[in-house]
């Protein structure tokens, strides 16, 4: 019997067939054979309330995003066992998210965004912001907005792409603390556990995290930390000017003071640091961690090469927009 890790690999090389044959049986095309499968992973044991409608009217019932993730991986359990891994003795899959784990016995995750990229996942450490999921993810985006919208629901899954799960972290914070590792490292393990820690918990919503963050992308340039600096002081009364406008609260003064500080700290990574850390214990409080020892040897050993956009709330939001190349989010925090 072949390996989970074995499994996952024939998946990666027949992943558009695979997708090609999901979507065939989202037509209502040779449905027949996958009852079996439908049925032992089924609901009491019992065929999907959905299936009837799609077998006869090769369209499926008004359900919303959630139900529809469900249909998906559904479908792509019974296309596995049928289509992709037959003739491979693969074990009976089963769909089991209460694990942790989509699909538990191949390790493998799925998540099926609509064209809004966005899904919410469980939170379990911040730090998988930057080091990522404890397993691979199949991404399946689907046209559910637009199909949505035009009753009766015909549903197709437009693009996918296989995720390791390191990928499965942030790409501009793995990006920054990619750049700084080495050197954060070999310098002070101390203060780099402290820029790591602002990674995870950063909300990139807030405005003073914000300017930090550019900050840290320039540790050790001084001429850009300059101009960050200077740029931040103007943008602080702007912004100021257009929130009392607007009836909101203005940004306070002591935000722009902390950022200002830096300047009276030498070397200026120092500052930045110190600042950054500050922010840390002023928002985010006790709820903030240092890594743990595993999460740390993956930090400094682990690829940081997370491909979507990550933030912070009660869950974790999954913005896929990036891996598909609609852009970043860059103000995607609470």
């Amino acid at each position: 019997m072949p390996t989970d890790k074995q499994l996952r690999s024939v998946l990666q090389a027949k992943l558009q067939p695979t997708i090609d044959r999901i979507n065939d049986v989202l037509k209502g095309t040779d449905i027949d054979v996958l009852e079996p499968v439908l049925s032992r992973i089924g609901r009491g044991k019992q065929l999907p309330h959905w299936y009837e409608r799609l077998k006869a009217n090769n369209t499926l019932p008004n359900l919303d995003g959630t139900t529809i993730g469900s249909v998906v991986e559904m479908l792509l359990a019974a296309v596995l066992e049928t289509h992709t891994f037959k003739g491979l003795n693969a074990p009976p899959l089963r769909i089991n998210p209460a694990r942790g784990v989509d699909l538990p016995d191949l390790g493998l995750g799925v998540k099926s965004p609509s064209e809004n990229f966005y899904t919410s996942e469980p939170f379990f450490s911040a730090y998988e912001r930057l080091i990522g999921s404890e397993h691979d993810v199949l991404v399946l985006l689907t046209d559910y907005q637009d199909a949505k919208k035009t009753p009766p629901l015909r549903l197709q899954i437009i693009r996918s792409r296989y995720l390791k799960n390191t990928q499965i972290a942030d790409h501009n914070l793995c990006c920054i603390a990619l750049k700084h590792r080495d050197w954060l490292v070999s310098t002070d393990e101390a203060r780099a556990q402290r820029v790591f820690r602002f990674l995870a918990y950063i909300n990139q919503s807030d405005w003073r995290a914000k300017r930090l963050l550019y900050l840290v992308d320039h540790l050790r340039d001084d001429t850009q930390i300059n101009e960050v600096l200077k740029k931040a002081e103007k943008e602080f009364a702007t912004t100021n000017k257009q929130r009392l406008k607007k009836d909101k609260v203005p940004i306070p003064d002591s935000d722009l003071e902390a950022l200002k500080g830096i300047l009276k700290v030498s070397p200026l990574h120092l500052g930045i640091i110190d600042a950054a850390d500050n922010w840390v214990i002023d928002v985010r409080k006790d709820t903030a961690r240092a890594p743990n020892d595993n999460e740390w040897q993956r930090l400094r050993r682990g690829p940081l090469d997370g491909k979507i956009g990550m933030s912070l709330a009660l869950q974790w939001r999954y913005n896929f927009g990036p891996l598909f190349g609609a852009g970043d989010d860059e103000n995607g925090d609470e």
